[in-house]
C-alpha cells in the first residue's frame, strides 16, 4: 500500500471505495492500499466533497422528478419532516448544534459492524447500490460480444466469479512475481519499479499527468514523495497510544503478506522488519500534510535530463520512458528532498529488500481482488486495526467500488439513460448563479480588501466555470480489454488504459471539458488549474425524499451552502486564492491584501486548533484549514443565496422551525454522520478535513445569524465573542 491520504475538500465521511485510476496517478488516492499523488493535493481536484463512488446516488433525485406534483404533495404529507426527525430536543442547540440537530438519528442508528462510520451518504447508498447492481446483472445476462454492456457485464461476471478466483489463489500476480524475483540489479530494480507503476502499483514515489500549476494550459509530468504502507508518514513516528498501537500491528501485516506468496514464518518476519525499515527512510524524507499546502514551496521545475542532480544512481530519462512519459522535457518535481532520500535507498539497500518491497506492495495493493487469505489480510490490518470495522462489507458492494474506479463513466453512460432528468439539473445550475451572485455582493461590500485585488477577485469568480450533473462528452473505452477472466487481471489492465489515458495528454491542450468524477457519484470539487466547479448528479440526493419534497431553506444549507458555496469558496481559500481565473498559480494579491488574508485566516486556524475529537489527538487547524474557510465561506455565501429566496422572506414555519432555522438544521443535515474513534483517529492524522461534527460547530459560531435563530448568547458553549469571530468573507 502506497502512502495515501483523502481528498480534499469538504470530504463526506465515507466508504473509501475506489476512484478513477487518472484519479489516483494525477491526484492521489483516498483508499487503502493505492498510489497516491500527494504532491497534487495542492492544486488538483479541490473539495472532493463527500467521498462516496455510490453509483446511482442520483437515482431517488432525479427518477422521481417525472412524477405528478399531486403525487408528489401527498408522499410529503405522509413522510416525517427529515429535518425534525433527526433533532435530540435534550440537548441546547447553543451547546453543542451538531447534536442537537442530528443526536436523535445517531441514537436510534448504531454504526453497523461492517462500517466504520455511518451517516447520511451511507443511506442513500445502501438503496442505489441495488440499482447499480441490477445495472450489472442486467448487462451480465444480455451477454453482449462488444461495447459497454460487454465491458460492464463481463467485469461483474470475473468479480463475482468466487469459485474461480479462490481456485486460482496468487495466480493472476504469479508472473509479475517472478519478474521481480529474477532482479539482479538496482538498474533491473528500477525498470521493474516503472512497469509497476504502469498498472497501478505505485511503488516508491507519486507520479502523474496534470496541469502546469504556472500555466494551466499545459499538461505537466508532476513526481510527488509516496511508496508507504501505512497510511501517512506521521504513523511511522508519532507517539500517541493509538499510532503506536497500528505501528506495532504493521510488521505482522507485511508478515501474513509474505508468508501468504510461500515465504516461511521466521523469513517472512526478517523481511518485514526489513521492508519496513526501507519504508522508515522514506517516511522520514517525506513531508508532512500540512506542509504539502504551500503550492509555492511544492512546485519545483526540473529539466528530465537534470535529475541526475537529485538521483545520481537512478537514471531518470529511462525509468520516466519506460513509465511512459513522451513529448516533454521537463517534469515538475513536488519534494526534492525526497527524491534525494529515494536516490539512497535505491543505490545501498540490499537488492534483496528492494525486491522484497516490490513484493509485498505488489500484492497488498492487489489483495482485495485475490482469494479470501489475501482479502481477509488486508481487511484485517487496514479496515479492522486502522480504521475500526467490525467486519467486512459484502462482496458485491466492494465490487461495486472497484468498477467504479475502473470503469465508473461507462457504467455512468447505463446509469444516466435510466435515471437522469432535466428538471434537477436546471434547479441546481441556477441555484449556482444565485451563489454566484451572492458571493459576488458579499466580496463588494469587503472593508479590508484593496479595490484593486477586489476586482481581481470579482473577475475570478465571474469566471468560474460549472459543470452540473454529468459531462457532455463521454471517455471512450473500446481499446481497454474487460473480460470474465481473474478480477485481478482486469483491474491492472484498467489501470493500465488509465496510465495511458493520462499519460496521452502531455504535449496536448488541456481539455477544460473533461469531468474527473461520474454523475452517480456523491462528491464534488473545485479545480483551481481550470477554476470550476463539478457538481455530479449524485451530490443533491437526500435518502427518501424527492427533490420536489425538500423546501428551499433545507436545500439552500445541505446544498447551496455545504457543496455549492463551499466549492467558489475554495477558489479563495488559502490555496484556492493563489490561482487567477485562468488557473495558474500567480499572486494576484497585494501584499497588505495578503496580509490581512493571513490574519484573518489564523484565527480559523486557532480556533480549530482548540477542537479534540479522539484521545489526545486535536485538529490540525493548519492542515484543515482550507476545508475549514471553503466551510464558512459557504455557509455566509449559502445564506445569502437564500436570503434572496421569497422562502426565506415569507418567513414562514415548517415542522415548527423558520426558514433561518431550518437553513442551519439543513446544513447539519448535510453531515449526519457517527465515526468509530480508529476512524477518527486515522482521519486527524491523514485528511484536510476536520471530523463530521466539527465542521457544523466549528464554523456556526462564526456566523452572526447563527446567534439570531438559535438565541445563543454568553455562557454558551458555541458562543464566541464578536471580537474574536472570523471576519474574512
Amino acid at each position: 500500500m502506497s502512502e495515501n491520504v483523502f481528498l480534499p475538500g469538504s470530504g463526506k465521511p465515507g466508504s473509501y471505495p475506489e476512484i478513477h485510476p487518472l484519479l489516483k496517478r494525477n491526484i492521489f488516492c483516498i483508499t487503502p492500499n493505492k498510489p497516491i499523488f500527494k504532491a497534487l493535493i495542492l492544486t488538483s481536484l479541490k473539495n472532493m466533497n463527500k467521498q462516496f463512488t455510490a453509483a446511482a446516488l442520483a437515482a431517488i433525485l432525479f427518477a422521481s422528478c417525472n412524477n405528478s406534483s399531486q403525487q408528489a404533495k401527498e408522499t410529503k404529507a405522509s413522510k416525517p419532516d427529515v429535518l425534525a426527525a433527526n433533532i435530540d430536543s435534550t440537548v441546547n442547540p447553543a451547546d453543542d448544534f451538531f447534536e442537537y440537530a442530528n443526536g436523535g438519528w445517531i441514537k436510534k442508528n448504531p454504526i453497523p459492524g461492517d462500517e466504520t462510520n455511518w451517516g447520511i451518504a451511507k443511506l442513500v447508498q445502501e438503496d442505489l447500490y441495488t440499482r447499480l447492481k441490477q445495472i450489472n446483472e442486467d448487462a451480465q445476462k444480455k451477454g453482449e460480444k462488444t461495447g459497454t454492456s460487454q465491458q460492464i457485464g463481463d467485469f461483474w461476471f470475473s468479480a463475482m466469479d468466487t469459485a474461480s478466483i479462490e481456485q486460482k489463489g496468487l495466480e493472476p500476480l504469479r508472473d509479475e512475481l517472478n519478474k521481480i524475483a529474477a532482479l539482479q540489479t538496482p538498474k533491473d530494480v528500477m525498470a521493474q519499479v516503472a512497469h509497476m507503476h504502469t498498472y497501478g502499483a505505485g511503488v516508491f514515489f507519486g507520479e502523474g499527468v496534470s496541469q502546469d500549476e504556472k500555466n494551466s494550459e499545459v499538461n505537466a509530468y508532476h513526481m510527488s514523495q509516496g511508496g508507504l504502507g501505512l497510511p501517512s508518514r506521521d504513523y511511522y513516528f508519532n507517539t500517541d497510544e493509538r499510532t503506536v498501537k497500528i505501528r506495532n500491528a504493521y510488521p505482522g501485516y507485511v508478515t501474513t503478506i509474505l508468508k501468504l506468496t510461500g515465504i516461511d514464518s521466521t523469513t517472512a518476519k526478517m523481511k518485514a522488519a526489513a521492508i519496513i525499515a526501507l519504508e522508515a527512510k522514506l517516511a522520514k524524507a517525506s513531508r508532512k500534510l500540512e506542509d504539502l499546502r504551500d503550492p509555492y514551496k511544492n512546485y519545483n521545475k526540473m529539466a528530465i535530463t537534470g535529475l541526475n542532480k537529485l538521483s545520481a544512481h537512478i537514471d531518470w530519462p529511462a525509468t520516466l520512458q519506460q513509465i511512459g512519459v513522451q513529448h516533454v522535457d521537463s517534469v515538475i518535481i513536488g519534494q526534492p528532498e525526497f527524491y534525494k532520500a529515494l536516490d539512497e535507498v535505491i543505490a545501498k539497500e540490499n537488492i534483496q529488500t528492494l525486491k522484497d518491497y516490490l513484493s509485498y506492495h505488489l500484492v497488498s495493493e492487489f489483495a482485495p481482488y485475490l482469494s479470501k487469505p489475501f482479502a481477509d489480510a488486508s481487511f484485517d490490518f487496514y479496515g479492522k486495526t486502522i480504521r475500526g470495522a467490525q467486519a467486512q462489507r459484502p462482496r458485491w458492494k466492494r465490487m461495486l467500488d472497484a468498477e467504479e474506479g475502473a470503469i465508473g463513466e461507462a457504467l455512468g453512460q447505463l446509469f444516466v439513460k435510466e435515471y437522469f432528468n432535466e428538471m434537477a439539473k436546471k434547479r441546481y445550475e441556477q441555484i449556482v448563479e444565485n451563489v454566484r451572485t451572492a458571493y459576488k455582493n458579499r466580496m463588494e461590500k469587503l472593508d479590508w480588501m484593496t479595490d484593486s485585488t477586489k476586482q481581481k477577485a470579482l473577475h475570478k469568480l465571474a469566471s468560474i466555470t460549472k459543470k452540473v450533473g454529468y459531462p457532455d462528452k463521454w471517455k471512450d473505452f473500446s481499446a481497454l480489454k474487460i473480460d470474465r477472466g481473474p478480477i485481478a487481471g482486469n483491474m491492472m489492465r484498467a489501470n493500465e488504459w488509465w496510465n495511458n489515458y493520462s499519460l496521452n495528454k502531455l504535449g496536448k491542450p488541456v481539455d477544460r471539458t473533461e469531468w474527473d468524477m461520474t454523475p452517480q457519484t456523491y462528491n464534488a470539487y473545485y479545480n483551481p488549474s481550470n477554476n470550476e466547479i463539478v457538481l455530479p448528479a449524485g451530490i443533491f440526493t437526500v435518502p427518501g425524499y424527492r427533490d420536489e419534497e425538500l423546501d428551499d431553506a433545507l436545500v439552500y444549507g445541505y446544498a447551496a451552502a455545504s457543496t455549492v458555496g463551499h466549492e467558489i469558496t475554495h477558489g479563495f481559500d488559502d490555496e484556492g486564492r493563489q490561482y487567477d481565473e485562468k488557473g495558474n498559480l500567480f499572486n494576484w494579491w497585494s501584499k497588505t491584501d495578503e496580509e490581512q488574508f493571513k490574519k484573518r485566516s489564523d484565527v480559523l486556524v486557532k480556533q480549530f486548533n482548540a477542537f479534540n475529537p479522539v484521545d489526545t489527538l486535536h485538529i490540525n487547524g493548519r492542515q484543515t484549514l482550507g476545508e475549514n474557510l471553503a466551510d464558512l465561506g459557504g455557509i455566509l455565501i449559502g445564506l445569502d443565496a437564500f436570503k434572496m429566496t421569497d422562502t426565506y422572506k415569507k418567513n414562514e414555519k415548517i415542522a415548527g422551525f423558520t426558514p433561518l432555522q431550518r437553513f442551519f438544521l439543513g446544513y447539519a443535515l448535510g453531515w449526519l454522520y457517527s465515526q468509530r474513534s480508529e476512524e477518527l483517529a486515522t482521519r486527524l492524522l491523514t485528511d484536510v478535513h476536520a471530523p463530521a461534527k466539527y465542521r457544523v460547530n466549528g464554523p456556526f459560531p462564526n456566523v452572526a445569524e447563527f446567534y439570531e435563530a438559535f438565541n445563543v448568547k454568553p455562557g454558551n458553549k458555541m458562543y464566541i465573542p464578536d471580537s474574536a469571530r472570523v471576519k474574512l468573507w
